[in-house]
């Protein structure tokens, strides 16, 4: 029995940094605030062409998806739905991470800015609706490998 439990002890020291590792990917946001946990697949969408294409032209995008839209430097940034055929939520990030505004269902097509605020330094599109059915609001905490670590409400 005392070699099982050195044996497990052994298997989650090696296992443990692989998974928290893992909680922090390029492809993958974690959501968390008093409403719970949220994790997302997303598209990472850091360069200017990128940024310009965004989610446009697509009809449909799963549940559990989304697109990181990410800074080199916090900014004032708005946003519009050219081109683009689902209904989304913007969720407006400071430096830190941390939710500072959502925009909730934004209109398929509407050609009309949706201002994020200033200091943004990324912008999370999700499914419109998701956002407020979650309970996403301005507090929430997003860990991705974007944010830097010493700054990061929550850390990678």
């Amino acid at each position: 029995m005392k070699n099982m439990f050195i044996a497990l002890a052994v298997a989650f020291a090696v296992v443990g940094p692989a998974y928290a590792e893992d909680a922090c990917r390029p492809d993958q946001v974690q959501l968390r605030g008093d409403w719970g946990q949220a994790r997302f697949t997303v598209e990472l969408a850091d360069d200017a062409a990128e940024r310009a294409q965004g989610l446009m032209h697509r009809t449909s995008m799963p549940q559990a998806a989304g697109m990181l839209f990410v800074y080199p430097e916090t900014r004032t940034v708005g946003f519009w739905m050219k081109n683009t055929l689902i209904p989304l939520d913007m969720i407006f990030l400071d430096a830190t991470g941390t939710v500072a505004r959502v925009h909730s269902n934004a209109i398929p097509g509407d050609l009309t800015p949706i201002m994020g605020g200033g200091d943004i330094k990324a912008v999370l599109e999700i499914n419109g609706g998701l956002a407020q059915r979650l309970g996403v609001a301005p507090g929430t905490q997003l860990r991705h490998p974007a944010f830097v670590a010493e700054r990061a409400a929550w850390q990678c």
